[in-house]
């Protein structure tokens, strides 16, 4: 399929060696400062370790045998996120990135654990709008990093260089795999995950936001 013009493409380049080289910077910056009140205890988990130790080993995303309702799942939202993010290579990027994942850990957790994951891609774009609004250089006082806002910890936790975490690809594939984590320990209780995934567990503020981005923005 082509969106606005542009084919969509498996591989999704890294950061610039500039931008890479600014946000390597502030990665650096960030994992000294002490993290905000509401986020200290985001993402902090020791089970989420192994899981994004292994998740990070996949490469690439062609397995799942869906491919009409990809279609439709992009036909429906490139024109809605066309009017936040300009560029058409990463509009498709996201776009490929989020499908690709939200399924690929839905199969993982249908199949290593037999529980079915209430996770949809549009869940995902609402975490990301609210979360980053779309920039994968965005960093949050907590120092959270990229589309996804993945805490400043996991590269020396996983022992990869701080610039992936500028890579769509990779800043979606961990920021899936967080919000899978969470919604099956809450078993798919979408207000208590979205709470630990933000580390504001039993507050209303962070998952209503994204909620009602869900069903304002999102929603088909």
């Amino acid at each position: 399929m082509h969106a606005a013009g542009t084919e969509r493409r498996r591989n999704t380049p890294l950061a610039s060696p500039c931008s890479a080289a600014v946000l390597a910077l502030v990665l650096a910056l960030a994992a000294v400062l002490a993290p905000a009140p509401t986020l200290a205890t985001a993402q902090r988990d020791a089970e989420l370790g192994p899981i994004l130790r292994q998740a990070i080993t996949h490469q690439g995303c062609d397995d799942h045998p869906d491919h009409f309702d990809e279609e439709v799942f992009f036909k429906l939202h490139e024109p809605r996120l066309r009017r936040l993010v300009q560029e058409p290579q990463r509009r498709i990027a996201i776009l490929q990135s989020v499908y690709c994942e939200t399924h690929r850990v839905k199969r993982r957790y249908r199949d290593e654990k037999r529980f079915e994951l209430r996770m949809t891609p549009e869940l995902v774009l609402a975490v990301m709008d609210v979360e980053s609004r779309f920039d994968p250089y965005a960093v949050s006082s907590a120092g959270a990093v990229g589309l996804m806002q993945v805490m400043p910890f996991w590269p020396r936790e996983l022992g990869v260089e701080n610039r992936l975490f500028g890579s769509i690809d990779f800043n979606v594939r961990l920021g899936v795999e967080i919000l899978a984590y969470y919604m099956h320990k809450e078993r798919n209780d979408h207000v208590r995950a979205l709470g630990r995934y933000n580390g504001s567990l039993g507050r209303r503020k962070y998952p209503d936001l994204v909620l009602g981005r869900l069903n304002a923005r999102w929603g088909s």
